[in-house]
């Protein structure tokens, strides 16, 4: 997945691609991110996870999409995300 930066009348946006893992909440899905981080001793490699929430309007997004999500002001304790597109 690769990092893009938008120039919009905010600012720079970040983007990321992720699968959603979880849809049970309100307006919400948990977004899993993969990267491919090299191991320090091997050099092989590795799949790092990082699971964040993003907001969902519509309640739209089901368990298995790929979606794009875009970091925005923080909507609640974890939620800093919100869900731009479904790719699928």
């Amino acid at each position: 997945m690769t990092t893009e930066a938008v120039k919009n009348e905010r600012g720079q946006r970040r983007f990321r691609v992720g699968h959603v893992v979880s849809n049970k909440m309100d307006k919400t899905v948990v977004v899993a991110i993969e990267r491919l981080v090299k191991h320090t001793a091997y050099k092989k490699y590795v799949r790092r996870t990082s699971k964040v929430k993003a907001h969902d309007e519509g309640n739209t997004c089901q368990i298995g999409d790929n979606v794009r999500i875009a970091m925005t002001r923080p909507l609640s304790k974890d939620k800093k995300w919100r869900v731009v597109e479904i790719i699928k």
